[in-house]
């Protein structure tokens, strides 16, 4: 006689990924992944959502209910799911990683994103000239292009930025803290991309070539103003018509 327990087949595939799932009701929600319809939205914000059950967590953020708190930090959330990726940040953990390069991520959706690198997709386009990016808060802050919206503020100096951490980087100029510190010299940078411009004077690392002349640059400022000579010169060299 056999003993062993009864297990159903995950008998409905998608015909797009090939993914199988046990019954059509799964299969439906998942096929929204590829259609990208959204049929559950927030009437408070109008947000849409792929699902009903993350459109009613959502719907917490604005009542203001968040049930959920890290026994760390004491920091509260309205979704468990939210909850337990914090508590990543303080155990390190970065489960999802890349199979071309291993890097690394805390959430599934940023590894998703990270793959754009690698495969050159970019799914968003603006309608107003067509440029594509990898992510839709790329595509959302590049409209501010279009409108000539700035809606960051200082509350110092009145300057604007379009972007959030622009401003965040932009406050340092009058706090004056430099938050980033290079381990060989001790020298400090109000921004990282400036700190590692910095450690390539150490490393002797020069990314950036002259298609001229093969010249070597430690960031891409230098090697555009490099290339200006060459052009400059070219115009000297053309006898005039």
């Amino acid at each position: 006689m056999n003993t062993k327990p009864h297990t159903r087949e995950k008998s409905y595939s998608c015909e797009v990924c090939c993914s199988c799932f046990p019954n059509k009701q799964y299969l439906a929600t998942h096929m929204r992944t590829h259609t990208r319809e959204k049929p559950y939205s927030c009437e408070v914000c109008g947000f849409s959502f792929t699902m009903k059950n993350t459109m009613l967590q959502h719907m917490k953020t604005h009542i203001g209910k968040k049930p959920y708190s890290c026994d760390v930090c004491g920091s509260i959330f309205a979704r468990k799911y939210n909850m337990l990726q914090h508590m990543q940040t303080h155990t390190g953990e970065k489960p999802y990683f890349c199979e071309v390069c291993g890097f690394s991520f805390t959430r599934k959706h940023h590894l998703l994103q990270h793959m754009r690198t690698h495969t050159g997709d970019k799914p968003y386009s603006c309608k107003d000239c067509g440029s594509s990016f990898t992510r839709k808060d790329g595509l959302v802050i590049h409209m501010l292009t279009h409108t000539g919206e700035k809606p960051y503020s200082c509350k110092v100096c009145g300057y604007s930025f379009t972007r959030k951490n622009y401003l965040l980087q932009h406050m340092r100029t009058h706090t004056g803290e430099k938050p980033y510190s290079c381990e060989v010299c001790g020298s400090s940078f109000t921004r990282k991309d400036s700190l590692v411009i910095h450690m390539r004077t150490h490393t002797g690392e020069k990314p950036y070539s002259c298609k001229v002349c093969g010249y070597s640059f430690i960031c891409k400022s230098n090697l555009l103003q490099h290339t200006r000579t060459h052009t400059d010169s070219t115009k000297l060299d053309t006898p005039p018509n």
